[in-house]
């Protein structure tokens, strides 16, 4: 085997995968099928690919582009190595993205691939990002997809503004978010309890509240936190795992990041504070 995968991160009909590939000049091209529809962005290294779309030499910044079923060839004939982040979706899940987008007509692409874009620079930047915290992919998938389907259906960014309806369903996400932001909430789960389909629920949160909904939600711990730190005895280990944060290092890595200082410097001793058991 010359490529080796590693998925990150999964929900219901997407997938997103970190593939290295060590083929080299050496190594024979064959011919393979993706198993869903799939957006990849070369990381590093080049290959050339082949498919029923087209054929092109991608390079970092470039995205690879499949459709489900389709067969495609990668071959390395003039270096070796590359490094992909692929984005897999299932029909269901890109239709509802591609319905979202005007002037997107089909789920499948007409063509092979699409070239490093200063329209899609940043969009990639960020899903590189995210590849080192997996909780954040889901969004990223959602933005990649609606990207790329306005980049080829030429749409253009809009920037209506959210009906009243619109707003109504944000505030309850945010209600919801306010109550349960230690939980584990995803996209589709937030999107599911605002009725609406993940990517116009994405967008139109963005466009509402000047953040993602992950920014948000990550907003809301880290103040809670805050408050616990300074009202409260619990240790700072408990306030981390009480606020929705998975591991101590994670929390005081993204509280430093956000308040200019770690929580035990955060923690003002002077102040009294209401005494808790610990748990």
């Amino acid at each position: 085997m010359t490529a080796t995968a590693h998925i990150l991160a999964s929900g219901p009909g997407w997938r997103v995968t970190d593939i290295v590939c060590t083929a080299g000049p050496d190594d024979r091209a064959f011919e393979e099928a993706h198993p869903q529809h799939c957006i990849a962005i070369v990381r590093s290294g080049s290959f050339r690919y082949r498919s029923k779309q087209g054929s092109a030499v991608l390079a970092p910044g470039s995205l690879l582009l499949g459709n489900r079923g389709a067969c495609f060839e990668c071959g390395h004939e003039h270096a070796a190595g590359d490094r992909c982040l692929a984005f897999q979706f299932e029909p269901a899940w890109l239709e509802g993205v591609v319905t979202a987008v005007p002037g997107a007509r089909q789920i499948s692409f007409a063509q092979a691939h699409l070239p490093a874009l200063a329209l899609l620079a940043g969009v990639i930047a960020e899903a590189e990002i995210a590849a080192d915290e997996p909780e954040r992919l889901e969004e990223t998938a959602l933005r990649l997809a609606g990207a790329v389907t306005s980049v080829l259906s030429g749409a253009k960014p809009g920037s209506a503004t959210p009906s009243t309806r619109d707003q109504h369903r944000i505030t309850r996400a945010l209600r919801h978010i306010e109550t349960h932001c230690e939980d584990a909430l995803s996209i589709d789960e937030l999107a599911r309890h605002a009725a609406m389909s993940p990517y116009h629920f994405l967008r139109t949160f963005r466009a509402l509240v000047g953040m993602t909904p992950h920014q948000y939600v990550l907003r809301t711990r880290l103040h809670r936190a805050a408050l616990l730190l300074r009202r409260t005895d619990l240790s700072v280990a408990g306030i981390a795992f009480d606020c929705g944060f998975g591991d101590l290092s994670t929390f005081n890595r993204r509280f430093k990041r956000v308040m200019g200082l770690n929580p035990s410097e955060y923690r003002a001793p002077e102040r009294p504070r209401q005494r808790f058991a610990q748990r």
